[in-house]
């Protein structure tokens, strides 16, 4: 049997396709499997070497990536609302999960539409909410985790009267 060049090309970008489909896959199950453990276990997955990620659970000598947690007094239920509605004033913004203890946030550039998310997990017995802000893409990303997250701090510092 006899099979063209033209063929051979087309299986080729197939399997490309197909591979590409599994391993983005993969990485979508990857990212349900840590937000449900979080929200178990209160562990956010730890920043990547690269500097587009901030975290409230990274080492506090790490000045690139680690960043306070935000105080709370009052209820868990009462924090969590009050998160709630600091993160829907913020433009480009979707909550992807909410649960008890755990939020899951997505927030897109205006220009390039690049998603970063954001992850807050609420220690009760504590009372500060951990929180980690990363890019999906790229390397850097300008700072913009960092401001974004001493943003919402400033908002919640202003919500709450302090």
């Amino acid at each position: 049997m006899y099979i063209s060049q033209q063929q051979t090309w087309r299986v080729g970008k197939v399997l490309l396709l197909s591979t590409g489909v599994i391993l983005l896959g993969t990485v979508a199950c990857g990212a349900t499997t840590t937000t449900a453990a979080t929200a178990e276990t209160g562990v956010l997955a730890p920043c990547p070497d690269s500097p587009n990620c901030v975290s409230t659970q990274s080492d506090p000598a790490d000045q690139t990536h680690y960043i306070a947690p935000i105080a709370y007094t009052g209820s868990l239920a009462a924090a969590r609302e009050q998160l709630l509605a600091i993160i829907a004033d913020l433009p480009r913004t979707k909550v992807i999960l909410t649960k008890e203890n755990y939020l899951h946030t997505e927030f897109r550039s205006r220009i390039f539409r690049f998603v970063d998310d954001v992850e807050f997990y609420f220690d009760d017995e504590a009372k500060v909410i951990h929180f980690r802000s990363a890019s999906r893409v790229g390397y850097g990303d300008l700072g913009v985790n960092r401001k974004r997250m001493e943003e919402i701090r400033e908002k919640w510092r202003v919500a709450s009267g302090g």
